[in-house]
């Protein structure tokens, strides 16, 4: 990216501004004779929403959900594994899991009304070569909503494990790829028992033919399709939306409500919506005074900084959010000075590491890069963002932890495009009006990285949110 960070319309405090994302959408679909489809239309419904606190968007039916999630899947499979495989010399992947103990891959392979493994399920997917599709198999009893073909008759062999022995010899790969990783869960979803049932199954020359997937796996749950960013800002701006209702009157009394109220009012919330969490939220009070944030039973006051990280699960895709409020003191009607440039400190570490994304470089070294630059500008950060989509904290590059600010071995990972993030950090900064007591502002925006430059996925938080106490 070459240092230069172009964020334009998403640079405003959240509320203010569509995201680049939604943006390009809604101009697509201002166009003369323009038809809008579904993702479009609800995006497009999100020129209501700009305000500071926005509302909740309309949420889809299961329905409809599933609907878009099985043409998301269709399109995925279609054009991410092919680039995947051949990327990686691979002609064959097999993949196995059992009924309540799914891979990763697999269970973001199963069509809307799979939902789990049946049994055993074992897909199977072979590049012909010479420009041919790929064979997209199941060994296994039941399809897989026509994404899969069946390729076992249990009535004509009734062992599943010589089935896949027997498809994998016809198709003679050279490579044959299997979910074992030392490094990362997302590449390791093979258990030990099916592993062994394949290897005692294969001849002995399919054996040595086995290789890690843990590339193809990490590459297929990282990459965003384009369909799916349609939709991620309207997944984001409903957290957002959940979230700014928290941190405010509505839910919030000053002397009387607790920061555990607040975590259990996000998780009903969310129930109600008919959406998951992937977390229980985290909600804390920073007071003046106070060394340790206070949680629990804590009762909010006038004058405290409150944190949150919140997150949702919404057609598949996940969230990940940490936005702070001030509650407003009887008589004031902003947040002390240092409060909110503490909050910019944060802002430009933000500013800081997504100038250093890069593809092809590693978490490592874009950890590096933004501590240097950060730390040059006279701020004091801690950067620990990790890549997000079909996981919280999901596959990909990892760029530092909260408890270790050097290199690591899953930083080593090289920064590919088309991967949605969350930029996690955080400044320590002193506020004056609190005598000087350093507080640390914590940070969390989801952002997509298209290969050139970082866009917050709907915008970002640059100013407090504002609770009165009277």
């Amino acid at each position: 990216m070459a240092g230069s960070h172009r964020l334009s319309c998403v640079q405003k405090p959240f509320g203010g501004a569509l995201s680049a994302v939604s943006a390009l959408l809604l101009l697509s679909a201002a166009q003369p004779g323009h038809a809008q489809s579904p993702a479009e239309e609800y995006v497009s419904n999100l020129r209501a929403e700009e305000v500071a606190s926005p509302e909740i968007p309309d949420i889809m039916p299961l329905r409809k959900r599933a609907k878009i999630r099985d043409a998301w899947l269709a399109e995925r499979l279609d054009s991410v594994v092919p680039e995947l495989m051949r990327e990686n010399g691979v002609d064959m992947w097999v993949l196995i899991a059992r009924e309540y103990l799914e891979d990763p891959v697999v269970s973001t392979m199963l069509n809307a009304t799979s939902m789990r493994a049946r049994r055993r399920t074992i897909l199977v997917i072979h590049d012909p070569g010479e420009g041919q599709p790929l064979e997209r198999l199941t060994v296994s009893r039941y399809g897989l909503g026509g994404l899969f073909e069946p390729a076992w008759d249990p009535e004509s062999q009734p062992d599943q494990w010589q089935a896949l022995a027997d498809l994998i010899e016809e198709r003679d790969p050279e490579k044959i790829a299997i979910n074992t990783s030392p490094l990362t869960a997302f590449g390791d979803g093979l258990t030990l028992s099916q592993f062994n049932g394949m290897m005692e199954a294969l001849p002995e020359r399919y054996r040595s033919r086995t290789v890690s997937g843990e590339n193809l796996a990490v590459g297929w749950l990282e990459t965003r399709i384009p369909a799916e960013m349609e939709l991620y800002p309207h997944v984001v701006r409903t957290a957002h939306a959940i979230l700014a209702q928290g941190l405010s009157r509505d839910v919030i009394t000053p002397g009387v409500t607790t920061t555990a109220d607040v975590q259990w009012w996000y998780r009903e919330k969310i129930a109600e919506l008919k959406l998951q969490t992937w977390f229980h939220p985290s909600v804390h009070a920073i007071r003046e005074g106070e060394e340790e944030e206070l949680s629990g039973d804590a009762v909010i006051q006038p004058g405290d900084l409150i944190w949150t990280d919140f997150g949702i699960v919404y057609l598949g895709l996940n969230t990940d959010t940490q936005h702070l409020a001030y509650v407003l003191k009887p008589g004031e009607t902003e947040a002390p000075q240092g409060l909110q440039d503490g909050l910019a400190a944060a802002n430009a570490v933000q500013d800081v590491l997504t100038a250093a994304f890069e593809s092809g470089l590693s978490g490592n070294q874009i950890l590096e890069i933004a501590r240097e630059e950060a730390i040059s500008k006279g701020l004091t950060p801690s950067i620990y963002s990790h890549p997000i989509g079909f996981h919280g904290h999901g596959a990909g590059t990892t760029i530092g932890f909260w408890d270790n600010q050097g290199p690591s071995e899953k930083g080593d990972y090289l920064l590919r495009p088309n991967v949605a993030f969350s930029i996690e950090l955080n400044a320590v900064h002193p506020v004056p009006e609190w005598g000087g007591q350093e507080v640390t502002f914590k940070t969390e925006e989801d952002a997509f990285f298209d290969g050139e430059e970082v866009h917050y996925i709907d915008g970002r938080q640059t100013a407090l949110r504002l609770i009165p106490s009277d």
